[in-house]
This record gives structure tokens, sequence and C-alpha cells, in this order.
């Protein structure tokens, strides 16, 4: 049979269909994926704590996202790679923390402390120019860190770790660490969303604290199922 290009008539001839929420679950639900779920949350909660433990922050608040979604039907026209699986599951954790504004110089500078040593989960060392001269900037030492204008910096980056904070020197508007998303139920093993504490807010912490510090963790595609029958952790 000789299939028309008709969108109905694609799916109809299509046998590469998309995953059922029976199977994702089921999928989801699977030893391999709660082996590599769990390692994943471990690794990345033990780099918050060492973060916590070792530099002038103080942990306030941890998110995670957690979520698996089936693949889709066979894509002919807008191809983006969604059909190619079965299913993928992804997570994404930030870290936030609180902080005196009257010490930004000291607090930046204790993780670029932290992250000296060899094998240190910081990215963050004395090593890194544009750090120091974050922190040079906070001490008063030196002009904008990016060039004269660009006013005062927010963030750092290295890898897959962004490190946000609340600017507190500049005038006018300035760039505060955003409140967070509401929490969607979680529906294990499918989905998960976690505010812990979930009594604890970003504006709560700027309260507490004067100033907010935001780690976050890129998304990790940690396993994911191919319709070739390939498994990728």
């Amino acid at each position: 049979m000789v299939c028309s290009v008709a969108l109905l008539s694609v799916s109809a001839c299509s046998q590469d269909g998309a995953t059922g929420a029976k199977t994702v679950r089921q999928l989801a639900g699977s030893a391999e994926a709660v082996r590599v779920r769990k390692q994943v949350e471990q690794r990345l909660r033990e780099t918050i704590a060492h973060w916590d433990a070792h530099t002038a922050l103080t942990l306030g608040l941890v998110t995670m996202d957690d979520m698996c979604m089936g693949g889709k039907a066979k894509e002919y026209f807008f191809q983006d790679g969604d059909d190619r699986y079965k299913i993928r599951c992804m997570m994404r954790v930030n870290a936030f923390f609180g902080a005196s504004p009257h010490h930004a110089a000291d607090t930046i500078d204790s993780i670029l402390t932290a992250g000296d040593p060899d094998g240190s989960p910081i990215p963050f060392n004395h090593d890194f120019f544009y750090a120091t001269k974050v922190v040079d900037y906070y001490r008063g030492k030196t002009g904008d860190p990016q060039g004269p204008g660009t006013g005062e910096p927010h963030d750092l980056s290295a890898g897959t770790v962004t490190l946000a904070w609340d600017q507190v020197h500049q005038r006018g508007k300035r760039q505060m660490i955003e409140e967070l998303a509401i929490c969607s139920p979680s529906d294990p093993p499918v989905h998960r969303c976690l505010r812990e504490p979930a009594s604890t807010s970003v504006t709560s912490l700027r309260r507490k604290y004067g100033m907010v510090f935001n780690l976050s963790f890129s998304t990790e595609d940690y396993f994911t199922v191919y319709k070739s029958g390939q498994t990728v952790t």
C-alpha cells in the first residue's frame, strides 16, 4: 500500500507510534531507571552539601524537577528527535543559599577557596580570572568586571554549573533571583517535583539573610530507552 502525504494517512501508515502512558510508567519504574535516578540525585545532593559545608553560603532550599517523557510518533515534517526514543528521563536541580549582602566579597572568595583543591566539586577557584575580578569588584578594588558601564556582576558559569546572586550595589533596577514556580503535583516514577523545605521561598531567604545565591545544575538526561532497543544512562 502506498501512503499518501496527508497527515492522517501518515499516522495510519506509521508503525512507529508514540509511547503509551502505561509503557512510560513501566520503563520509568524499571530497576535500571530507579538505580540511575538514585545515583544522579545522590551525586547532586552531595555536591550541594559540599557547598554548604565548605563555603560561607548557608543552604536554605533545594528544588528538584524529575520527569520521564514518552517518545512521539514518527516525525515526518518537523523533526526534533523526540520520535527516536521510547522514554527519556531528566532531572533539574537547584540549590538556594542565603548570605549577607555586606560580605559579598568574602562569600564569593570563600567559594573560590573551596574550589581550589584538586578534586573539588566546586568548579570556581582562584585560577578563574573573571571570578577573582568579581571579588575585587565587591572589595572596591576595581571597576565593573566586564568593563566600564557593564554594572554589577550577577553570575559565574562553568560547564554545567551556574552560580547566580542578587545584585546589591547596582543602581536602579537590580537583577534578583526569581521566586520559584509552583510545584506541580508529583506522580512518581513519572514525575517528581520537590521543594525542600516546602515552607521556604526565595523571598523568605532574602528576608532572613539579605542576599540569595542560586546554584543551578544543567538539566541532566539520566535514562533514555531508544526505539532501537538501546538504553543510555
